[in-house]
């Protein structure tokens, strides 16, 4: 039995890398080389297919017992996390039209130091010196990664470090929002109430900031119809990714998905320039490497001060 669990564990931590790095990847070649310019109705598309296949998992197939929201104000607290989310991901998608997928990672991995401003800005919740001290590396290796990426772009740098910044902000904020018990809920139903807001939200801005898309798309269609498969394999994926990280925190442990979650970066890192071939210097990589050192030494600060 021990056995079959741990081969069922490596199975789930094996899917959620694959479709974690596989949307990344996907969001790329579409945005970037494919030519799909079009980041936040790709954006759209993931959040509707979330709907969907959210409520599939839950009110058909049963997954997890559903939850229902208990107050307009209940309501109110997921819509705002909502769009909170919804910033993150457009900039994510954004920022990737204009830098590589190994610079990407390099920002995303100071969440950790964007997680601590907010806690003590929104909650003054003061960590241990020393949980501040590994923040240092963190930063300074994405500022050494910075100066030296051959590939640099002042605007997708500043969305990237948006979609961390609001990665990390609806982290903290949903701490607070849904804090009581009555309130609690777990990450697939959260999804499938936030994912239906968030398409209510993305809805107008795609068709305000990216006009006839809807037309273009079909356009496009008609001429390559392997358009219409990347969209719903994308969409799909971007649930999955949602779906295996829950599984893998409940066969596991959060501190476990935590340090995955590090390796991942550093296995995508790899992964995007076997793929893409963008040119890395010596020395980005090195200021990635000390920016994944400082994130596993503040994992292990926190763990200590607790």
């Amino acid at each position: 039995m021990k056995t079959t669990s741990r081969f069922f564990t490596i199975g789930l931590v094996t899917a959620w890398y694959s479709s974690n790095i596989g949307v990344l990847l996907l969001n790329k070649y579409l945005l970037s080389n494919y030519g799909f310019k079009y980041p936040i109705f790709l954006t759209m598309c993931h959040m509707t297919a979330c709907s969907l296949l959210s409520y599939i998992a839950i009110a058909w197939m049963k997954m997890v017992p559903m939850q229902t929201i208990r107050s307009r104000v209940q309501f109110f607290k997921i819509a705002a996390l909502s769009l909170i989310f919804c910033a993150s991901v457009v900039s994510g998608n954004i920022s990737l039209k204009y830098l590589p997928v190994s610079f990407n990672q390099a920002i995303g991995a100071t969440t950790p130091f964007f997680t601590a401003v907010f806690a003590y800005l929104m909650t003054f919740k003061r960590e241990a010196w020393l949980t501040y001290a590994t923040l240092v590396p963190v930063v300074t290796g994405v500022i050494i990664a910075s100066g030296s990426e051959p590939s640099f772009h002042l605007f997708g740098f500043l969305m990237c470090v948006a979609a961390t910044a609001a990665r990390a902000l609806k982290s903290v904020v949903q701490g607070i929002l849904l804090s009581s018990e009555g309130e609690k809920l777990n990450s697939m139903n959260l999804l499938l109430y936030m994912a239906p807001i968030a398409v209510v939200f993305l809805l107008p801005a795609t068709l305000f900031m990216e006009e006839n898309v809807v037309g273009i798309t079909l356009a496009l269609a008609r001429e390559d119809v392997k358009i219409v498969w990347y969209l719903l394999f994308n969409s799909s994926l971007a649930y999955f990714v949602n779906l295996t990280n829950f599984l893998v925190t409940k066969h596991t442990s959060a501190l476990t998905l935590q340090v995955l979650g590090n390796a991942k970066g550093a296995v995508a890192v790899v992964v995007s320039i076997l793929i893409f071939k963008n040119p890395v210097s010596i020395t980005g990589m090195l200021g990635y490497s000390l920016t994944v050192l400082g994130v596993i030494l503040y994992s292990e600060a926190k763990k200590r001060s607790k």
